[in-house]
């Protein structure tokens, strides 16, 4: 039995908990605070969603834990059959990971209306009681965190605008996809499917976010229900000379937009040494401390690009070229 340490405000979390819950691997799902400062003690960074295993070890870090996941119990893979496919859906995942996750931390910290709520919910969440001066004492604690980080991870109200441009676009394409098919890859759901929920999950539940998802984006927002828990889904992948479907185009086109030039101008900062780096995307403009942690995930996605089989390269290729997505993976 696994123990998932998570939380409901907690994107990766949610997007884990979904995983597990899709593949039927036994687990129990644990949130509460006391809990949480025991298992990311046990981990390098103590960040939440932490797995502890059946053997009593501990790990964190969304996507390696999928994919060992993947090794360890092969039935009901999110991965898809196809090279290509897999590939596709692992770029996606990783946007949404690193690109979208702004579009949370943005709609939940740049307003007033969203820091109050959320920083409350979240003391509510972690302390299940206690009373309400100690959950305030929490709220206003973790906001003032929260919002000292806004310029460090890119959140700022001069930046919001092109984070909120990506978003909706995402948001179109999936709003109209989802009336026709729950899935990206066939009719069962991918690794790109839960690397999208993690994020839009909260957008569903965050006054402001919510509050547009409702009005412009409803089935998706229904969508994200869906997505929760899809035990009970018996699918199959679509064959690799099956033609991509639309949102698939329209999301690559998306990563070739915004997330590739993102990717390329933190490598260049870091390789220069300079602390912040600046890209514009439509006219408008986007500045950021370089993270090294976008540099692994450039290097992977390199390396997952450089071992796909010429035949696979051959396929997709075309669609990464037109895309903009080869700019950053050759």
């Amino acid at each position: 039995m696994y123990r998932l340490h998570g939380a409901l405000a907690s994107p990766y979390s949610m997007k884990m908990r979904a995983v597990l819950r899709a593949r039927r691997i036994p687990h129990v799902w644990v949130h509460g605070r006391q809990t949480h400062d025991a298992a990311t003690a046990r981990v390098k960074a103590p960040v939440i969603p932490v797995l502890e295993y059946p053997d009593g070890s501990f790990a964190n870090d969304s996507t390696p834990l999928i994919h060992d996941l993947e090794a360890r119990h092969p039935d009901r893979s999110i991965i898809p059959d196809d090279p290509g496919f897999a590939f596709l859906a692992c770029l996606i995942e990783d946007f949404a990971d690193e690109w979208l996750t702004k579009a949370m931390f943005g709609y939940r910290w740049l307003e007033e209306v969203d820091q109050l709520q959320m920083s409350r919910w979240l003391g509510f969440d972690a302390f299940k009681g206690g009373g309400r001066d100690r959950l305030e004492a929490f709220a206003s604690a973790f906001r003032e965190r929260q919002v000292g980080r806004m310029a460090l991870v890119g959140c700022t109200r001069a930046n919001f605008p092109l984070i909120e441009a990506s978003t909706r676009r995402v948001l179109d394409a999936l709003e109209a996809h989802v009336v026709n098919s729950h899935f990206l890859f066939g009719s069962r759901p991918s690794i790109a499917e839960f690397g999208l929920f993690g994020q839009l999950s909260q957008l569903g539940v965050d006054p402001t976010a919510q509050a547009m998802m409702r009005a412009e984006f409803p089935f998706t927002y229904r969508w994200l229900l869906h997505i929760d828990d899809t035990s009970g889904i018996e699918g199959t992948w679509d064959a690799a000379d099956q033609p991509l479907q639309p949102v698939v185009v329209a999301l690559l086109a998306e990563i070739g937009r915004v997330y590739g030039p993102f990717l390329l101008a933190n490598a260049g900062a870091a390789a220069a040494g300079e602390p912040t780096f600046r890209i514009e995307v439509d006219g408008l403009g986007y500045v950021q401390g370089t993270f090294r942690y976008q540099l692994k995930c450039l290097a992977d996605l390199k390396a997952r690009h450089a071992a796909l089989d010429a035949d696979t390269r051959r396929r997709i290729e075309p669609l990464l070229e037109s895309a903009g997505c080869l700019a950053f993976l050759g």
